[in-house]
């Protein structure tokens, strides 16, 4: 079931005036799941004739069409989307014909809403049909008016849509969609439904199709991956969907996000320590470490069960990084239940966190409860616990000095890349590593780091001319760890005769062939779904699942 409205106050817009191809660009704001619904909304899009536009037009939000993916977790997700869609609006009245879309969680929750603060918006779409985006962008060119279409339950499996992945080298891979959980302080359940489960074979396949389209990681994604197979009677599917991707040939790297403490069972663990290419790192959301806020929040586990998870994970894989989300400031939280925060952080040793303040978000049970903290007193907890992981972090990080570290590097560039010529990628426990190159490379390639791809790329040539010691976007790089801060590692050992070695893969090729189409220097025989404009996207054969 659907809810479809047209806008009548909102603003006529002009037909296109351009023959050519229409462009977009998909803007998200939020988390892995919002990521991998825009590769979807893309290769939506590219299937149906758009163009996505220049990385300078990206920049510029000069697009045809811009879509924007929204948040609805976090206290300032609507203040992020407004202030969006404001500085669409002057870029709306200069460009003839550009549209407007929203979609996602906030658009899920605030339908027609949207459209009444912003009438410059074309279309409103929620999580339940992202399949209807390019129908509802004609339907609103055709009858000048917006269209808002929200559905009350998932139509089309999202990963069963055209997808235009954002990388070569990795991707991501739904294994269900929606959550079954009822934890008071959040909304995702209400946007995004109950908990669906894809079959292992789908997963396999499309894991499979990325594969032999060039990856060499994949990161399995669920709201609790934990309780995924419950839908088809398996208990232990999660496990035996790890095992599995362990025996496909040339996938290097297997990562998976969120588990939940309440359902984490030790045959994961199991599976994890004991397939070679599952990686040695872990999510585990604490959110409280005191147990009577763990039971407002309603999380079906207790600090106890939290920390011998982490035991076990770590006998079993003893140089797991494990990282986490918090909540300061839960209503009713005292000073002992934050004090409890802090001894369960101190003893968890996360190389991470993802830490918030407590916002209500409207229709959660938290939002009416009694005992809202003042933000002062949220603040000032917040901060010590800053304080708290960051001396945490950075013990941990500082006893990474010293390792030998394959790093898979990365199409993305650190702040500093550009100025010190090195390169940036992750360790296998996802530890982010800033790699230099050997002097000479370096000096013959100072345009590598952090600068816009061109043909003229030493990284683009063939592969028997390369320089064997010049790593691409999807290589992997052993190198030394030389020094460390809360956040990073620095491997700087080749400067002074210590480890580095390149080995070549097939995402780098995949990589080069991919940037040498998009700049019209050949054909991409790699793509799956990327940035070439003569590739289309990953298109699976599976079933629709109707709601």
């Amino acid at each position: 079931m659907s809810s479809t409205t047209q806008s009548p106050a909102a603003t006529v817009r002009p037909t296109d005036p351009s023959p050519g191809p229409r462009t977009y660009l998909v803007r998200t704001l939020g988390c892995q799941m919002n990521v991998h619904d825009s590769e979807h909304m893309a290769g939506m899009l590219e299937q149906a004739g758009y163009l996505r536009a220049t990385a300078a037009d990206e920049a510029a939000s000069r697009a045809d069409v811009v879509v924007i993916n929204t948040c609805a977790v976090r206290e300032n997700a609507a203040t992020r989307l407004y202030g969006n869609l404001g500085q669409l609006a002057g870029l709306k009245s200069e460009r003839p014909g550009m549209q407007i879309a929203v979609g996602g969680c906030l658009a899920q929750k605030d339908r027609g809403e949207i459209v009444s603060k912003a009438p410059w918006v074309d279309v409103v779409f929620g999580t339940h049909n992202l399949d209807a985006l390019p129908v509802l962008l004609e339907r609103a060119r055709h009858n000048a008016e917006a269209q808002v279409e929200i559905a009350e339950s998932l139509q089309v499996f999202p990963s069963t849509l055209p997808t235009r992945r954002e990388s070569v080298y990795a991707g991501w891979v739904s294994i269900s969609v929606g959550c079954n959980n009822t934890c008071t302080f959040c909304i995702v359940p209400h946007l995004r439904g109950k908990e669906r489960d894809r079959r292992p074979g789908e997963v396999l396949a499309e894991v499979e199709a990325l594969v032999a389209a060039g990856a060499v990681e994949v990161t399995l994604l669920g709201q609790n991956v934990n309780s995924y197979g419950v839908e088809f009677g398996d208990r232990g599917a999660f496990a035996k969907l790890l095992r599995a991707c362990g025996t496909i040939e040339g996938l290097e790297r297997v990562r998976f996000t969120s588990p939940h403490p309440a359902a984490f069972t030790d045959d994961v663990i199991e599976a994890m320590a004991e397939t070679p290419n599952v990686m040695p790192s872990l999510h585990m959301p604490l959110q409280s470490g005191s147990d009577r806020v763990l039971r407002a929040m309603r999380r079906s586990y207790r600090s106890a069960k939290f920390l011998g998870i982490l035991d076990r994970v770590r006998a079993a894989m003893p140089d797991a990084a494990i990282t986490t989300d918090i909540i300061v400031g839960f209503p009713g939280e005292t000073e002992e239940d934050f004090r409890e925060t802090l001894r369960v952080v101190e003893a968890s040793r996360f190389s991470s966190a993802f830490m918030f303040q407590y916002s209500p978000r409207p229709g959660t049970p938290a939002a009416t409860m009694e005992g809202q903290l003042p933000k002062e007193v949220v603040q000032e907890r917040f901060e010590r616990l800053l304080a708290l992981q960051e001396r945490i972090a950075g013990e941990e990080a500082a006893r990474q000095v010293g390792r030998t570290v394959d790093v898979l590097v990365s199409e993305g560039a650190g702040k500093k890349d550009g100025a010190t010529h090195r390169l940036s990628g992750r360790a296998p426990d996802n530890r982010l590593v800033h790699l230099a190159l050997p002097a000479d490379v370096a000096a013959g390639a100072a345009h590598v780091a952090g600068a816009p791809v061109s043909l003229d790329d030493p990284r683009l040539v063939e592969a028997r001319t390369l320089d064997p010691r010049l790593p691409r976007p999807g290589d992997v790089v052993t190198v030394g760890v030389t020094r460390s801060a809360p956040h990073f590692l620095v491997a700087d050992a080749v400067l002074d005769g210590g480890a580095y070695a390149v080995r070549r893969t097939r995402s780098g090729d995949a990589w080069a062939q991919r940037e040498t189409a998009r700049l019209g220097g050949g054909e991409d025989q790699h793509a799956h779904g990327s940035a070439s404009p003569s590739s289309g996207p990953v298109v699976l054969g599976m079933p629709s699942l109707r709601g």
